[in-house]
């Protein structure tokens, strides 16, 4: 058991802080939106919280902290290291991929504002600031959420270090609060029965609907595995009896307070107009300062729990080929932290353009919840693959299945009425992440029919003899390309039609660079094949899908390695230089694609080729993504022909 696995209170600390951000603030919200235009009976607020306690227990528990968890990459979660145990049993697993991704990448722009927001609007319960307008509360929130994202890019070691103990008050807290108001009305404690839950949704009016708000309590699930890696599974699992006890508490405190204080009342928009909410109407007057200030912190921690998983998924998606490269920058040291300037300017606008559309918390509820079921279901059917190669009995693979797609999509169905209400917004933003997945995805594949490998072997004596060929000019002393050749014997006809046809590169050595983007996350070994010692050498990279491809630093690693074992020698050839042991220069040729006109596609592989290039132009080039100096490097563009026209003419004879 790996250090970061074992249970101590440093672990358990660290899984407060960072993992349970999300879902520990779902209680600021989720008995408002499911109460939200209805009125107070026993009947619904027993039955409501017992969908809770039955859907963190079924859902939460379960599913995520029982047995999602055992998918454990190398000590790391989330949908993308689950995907990458399980791709190569099927194809087609690539699309819930991407899927759960783009939901998931969806659900980090509307849980910062929703969180934030809710714990904002309690101010509107301290009667100094009861006629707090709302344009106000939105300004106060943009200002947080402007603040929150400016900080990424220093990197959060320091705000890291003050998340454990917060979150760990805020539970403490939120039982409290919890404890002192179950004694209010008794009968809650019927919610432990999941017949009041089944009662509900059956005979209660459009009861079956009220999933759409009970699904917010357990959104934070499928964070809570994607965060795996920052403390391990046991830390969590032991965890999450304490937060699990801590939200069933305040949720039963909530759920008396309601019955004690509104029974026969209907919760009216106006009433939500004044600051109505149960959560902060658990709280005694004196402590409303307090509260807020501690659900103000916990909803920022939340926030940026969910930001810095974008960052780490987003990098995952690029190793995986499954999004355009972007710059990655390291803050700290800390393994793992990571800044993409680009997915943090997405996501900051996305939040800001959730809260001026939506502007009040209320609204965002009606637009939370419907992206992620589909992260849920996406888990679940990559899981159940997974479950196949770990040779688990097919009659528990398709009971899993069976029980968890079902409430699934209940639960997807209930959030389909939020469509119209707000959901749409989530379902556009996300559809759009995952056409950007699909377009890299599939462009590739396009692109891959153009590829034609030859057999290096006959080129090898072509190779060797230009390399000997004084009336040629010396381009490099080392001349490197990156190949996409898996298997040694073959390299890209287009790279030696570069070396020998276009412009005859003459060069000392010539070095083939191949990366391997393996399903484990953090290996990082090389491999070397001297098809002619000191001539042609071919360098293979066996990189884990979290590891930054620098391949200059990589490189060049690896020759001070040879040339220490002397199973090379890079010392110039040219006399001069070689007299006095200087070393040769070395240069990087990329090879860069162009959609040639001289194609004929479809109008869908057209939409995705010419949609994949505007991609790559707004994109981090080849050299860069992989690391390089621009200084060793050359750009030879060639153009990219996956459809040939055909193109028919007849010569004329002239008598």
């Amino acid at each position: 058991m790996s250090s970061h696995q074992k249970v101590n209170l440093a672990g358990l600390l660290i899984a407060l802080g960072i993992i349970y951000g999300d879902i520990g603030t779902s209680p600021l919200y989720v008995l408002n939106a499911i109460t939200s235009g209805k009125v107070i009976t026993e009947e619904l607020i027993v039955g409501a919280l017992s969908c809770i306690i039955w859907t963190l227990t079924l859902q939460t528990t379960i599913k995520y902290v029982i047995l999602t968890l055992q998918a454990d990459n190398r000590g790391e979660g989330g949908v993308f290291s689950l995907y990458a145990l399980v791709r190569r049993r099927r194809k087609w697993l690539v699309i819930p991929a991407m899927i759960g991704g783009a939901a998931l990448l969806a659900d980090g722009m509307i849980t910062p504002p929703i969180s934030v927001t809710s714990a904002i609007e309690g101010l509107k319960q301290v009667p100094a600031f009861s006629d707090i307008s709302q344009v106000t509360i939105v300004y106060i929130v943009l200002g947080i959420l402007s603040l929150l994202f400016f900080i990424q890019q220093f990197g959060t070691a320091f705000i890291g270090r003050s998340f454990g103990p917060v979150m760990t008050l805020w539970f403490i807290m939120l039982a409290l609060l919890g404890v002192f108001h179950i004694a209010d009305d008794l009968s809650v404690f019927k919610a432990i029965n999941p017949y009041y839950a089944i009662h509900l949704l059956a005979t209660y009016p459009n009861g079956f609907y009220i999933l759409g708000g009970v699904f917010l309590c357990t959104t934070g699930a499928e964070a809570l595995y994607s965060d795996l890696g920052h403390c391990g599974k046991w830390n969590i699992r032991y965890s999450w009896i304490f937060v699990k006890t801590c939200l069933i508490l305040n949720y039963l405190g909530q759920g008396a307070w309601l019955l004690e204080n509104y029974s026969g009342q209907k919760i009216t928009a106006g009433l939500l107009e004044t600051g109505f909410n149960p959560f902060y109407g658990v709280m005694p007057h004196w402590f409303l300062y307090f509260g807020i200030a501690i659900a103000t912190a916990a909803a920022i921690i939340a926030s940026q729990a969910l930001i810095s998983g974008s960052f780490t998924l987003i990098s995952e998606a690029m190793r995986l080929n499954l999004w355009p490269k972007f710059k990655i920058n390291y803050p700290t040291e800390a393994r793992g932290q990571l800044f993409i300037p680009a997915i943090n300017t997405m996501l900051f606008l996305g939040c800001i353009g959730i809260v001026l559309y939506f502007k009040k918390a209320s609204n965002m509820e009606a637009a939370y919840g419907l992206a992620i079921t589909l992260c849920m279901i996406a888990t679940s059917i990559l899981f159940a693959n997974f479950l196949v190669l770990r040779r688990t009995r097919p009659v528990l693979i398709y009971l899993y299945l069976a029980v968890y797609l079902s409430i699934e999509l209940s639960f997807l169905w209930a959030n389909m009425e939020k469509f119209t209400h707000g959901g749409y917004v989530t379902l556009i933003m996300g559809g759009l992440l995952f056409f950007v997945m699909y377009d890299w995805f599939r462009a590739r594949r396009i692109k891959n029919r153009y590829v034609e490998f030859v057999k290096l072997d006959q080129y090898v004596p072509k190779i060797q003899e230009l390399s000997n060929d004084k009336s040629v000019p010396k381009y490099a002393t080392h001349l490197v390309y990156l190949t996409s050749a898996d298997i040694v014997k073959e390299i890209e006809h287009k790279i030696m039609y570069s070396i020998l046809f276009k412009k005859p590169k003459r060069a000392d050595i010539y070095w083939f660079v191949h990366v391997d983007t393996l399903d484990d996350p953090y290996t990082s070994e090389y491999s070397v094949t001297h098809i002619i010692p000191n001539d042609i050498i071919r360098v293979d990279f066996r990189l884990g899908f979290r590891v930054q491809p620098r391949i200059d630093l990589l490189f060049r690693k690896v020759v001070e390695d040879l040339v220490a074992n002397r199973e090379v020698n890079v010392t110039s050839r040219y006399e001069s230089l070689g007299r006095n042991n200087i070393a040769g220069d070395f240069q990087f040729i990329v090879m860069e694609k162009y959609l040639s006109q001289d194609n004929e596609l479809s109008f869908m592989e057209k939409l995705v080729m010419r949609f994949h290039f505007f991609l790559k132009r707004i994109s981090l080039s080849e050299e860069k993504s992989f690391g390089l100096d621009p200084g060793k490097v050359v750009i030879e563009k060639f153009p990219l022909i996956v459809s040939p026209v055909e193109i028919k003419v007849s010569r004329v004879h002239h008598e």
